[in-house]
């Protein structure tokens, strides 16, 4: 059973001879718990549609739904709760708050929904992140796999319905890299996480569920790696 599914999803920029069609009638489907890799060329379309999928930008046609609502049939403002509730975006430079510590930025998303993050799910978060003896470390006191660690502990902290990462290990060394996709890899099973992965790396993609490979604004492959899941284009 599908649990996100894209319908027809084109996204364009620009008018007349200007016009660039960064996606273009793009569908498919992932069932909960699926650990999607998303490759191809730069400018093939992925960050467009990581971007569209996480409500931070609106298509131009064609719909989204997570766990069949309709996400941007929603007005702004509650398209906004949507993504702070129901989507958790990694990105490759970590997006941490520099004046915040390592606990203060993971239960951020949390505390700006107005809600008082539970002591025992805080330990639970920093156990599984290896950051327990770094919880009060700044951004700028902690290593670049740290960090990492710390942008994946805020993405999960509320439980959203879908994870969209953004080449999470492009900005680290192999031995990082390789530390980060084991967790995320672990927070998939673990918690039957939903992930989308962007990613250049074959090697985090062959560890994926399923592997999409978009060109020029469409999906022109999808298979299975062995893993797990299933495929639904």
């Amino acid at each position: 059973m599908s649990f996100l599914r894209i319908e027809h999803l084109c996204k364009t920029y620009g008018k007349g001879e200007n016009e660039v069609k960064a996606l273009d009638d793009v569908s498919f489907t992932v069932p909960k718990g699926q650990m999607t890799a998303v490759i191809g060329a730069s400018g093939s379309g992925k960050s467009t549609m990581l971007h569209i999928l996480g409500g931070v930008d609106r298509p131009t046609s064609g719909k989204v739904f997570l766990d069949d609502q309709d996400v941007f049939a929603q007005d702004n403002k509650n398209l906004a709760i949507f993504r702070r509730r129901q989507v958790g975006l990694i990105y490759q430079f970590y997006n941490l708050i520099p004046v915040l510590d390592a606990e203060e930025n993971i239960t951020l998303p949390y505390v700006m929904d107005g809600r008082k993050p539970d002591p025992a799910k805080v330990e639970e978060m920093l156990g599984l992140l290896d950051l327990t003896a770094r919880r009060h470390h700044l951004p700028s006191q902690l290593s670049g796999g740290q960090q990492q660690r710390v942008s994946i502990g805020r993405a999960l902290f509320t439980s959203p319905g879908v994870i969209l990462a953004d080449e999470p290990t492009g900005n680290l060394d192999s031995r990082n890299s390789a530390e980060i996709i084991q967790l995320l890899r672990k927070s998939n099973r673990e918690l039957a996480q939903t992930m989308i992965i962007i990613t250049h790396d074959e090697n985090i993609a062959l560890q994926c569920d399923r592997i999409l490979t978009l060109s020029d604004g469409r999906i022109i492959g999808d298979e299975l790696t062995g893993h797990g899941g299933e495929a639904n284009v």
